[in-house]
């Protein structure tokens, strides 16, 4: 078993208190990952979609290696493109953070070149109106304030294409998701996307049902 990311320095400085600490939902994408290790292993170009504290880019590091993958980092939040980068440091993996709305700097820049897609998005569901004072306040608030459904910025990747235009030939993407997002009617959606979805893995946290949705552009059998 892989050991979780350091992220001890979170908590010693108050810049990163609007950064979202590795919490359960953290935890089951690393297990997904750790799973699906030989997957994944070889993976050149590895990108995370709001990366917060830079804990699931660290570990990533540790299935694909330091030195033979990219890891580029998106997250609008700039005390986390800080974080991200000192849990680089902390773990010895070079992550490269960037600030940025999604995937708005790179997308044309990384066509189809992808390997490894993350996104643990805001997936609570909450009016629409505290998702947009949430994200005017850049507090912590931003990053579970998932609007409808809990799908408003999951759906601006998922339904914007951007996924397809990322991934790599053999390129996997892993979502976090939870009961309310409707798991299985998102993997039905991304099909004319020519993406192909399973889940593979569930978890129950408090009142939440975690699960992690890994797609990609042919059927894995595992």
């Amino acid at each position: 078993m892989l050991p979780t990311p350091v992220t001890s320095h979170l908590s010693k400085n108050e810049l990163y208190d609007s950064v979202y600490d590795p919490a359960e939902d953290t935890f089951i994408l690393l297990d997904a990952l750790e799973q699906d290790a030989q997957l994944i292993k070889d993976s050149r170009i590895c990108l995370e979609i709001g990366s917060g504290s830079g804990c699931v880019s660290a570990f990533a590091g540790q299935i694909c290696g330091s030195t033979s993958c990219l890891y580029l980092s998106t997250d609008l939040n700039p005390n986390a493109a800080l974080c991200t980068d000192e849990t680089g440091k902390v773990n010895n993996i070079p992550l490269n953070p960037i600030i940025a709305d999604l995937t708005s700097p790179l997308a044309s820049r990384l066509d189809k070149s992808v390997d490894l897609l993350l996104f643990n998005p805001p997936y609570v569901e909450t009016a629409m109106d505290e998702m947009s004072v949430a994200q005017e306040s850049g507090k912590i608030d931003t990053t579970w304030a998932g609007g409808e459904h809990g799908m408003t910025v999951t759906n601006r990747v998922l339904n914007g294409g951007l996924v397809e235009k990322l991934l790599s030939e053999k390129g996997i993407f892993y979502l976090v998701a939870i009961q309310q997002n409707k798991p299985e009617q998102i993997i039905q959606d991304m099909l004319p996307h020519g993406l192909h979805g399973k889940i593979v893995l569930k978890r129950r946290a408090g009142r939440e049902h975690l699960q992690i949705i890994r797609f990609a552009r042919t059927v894995i059998e595992s």
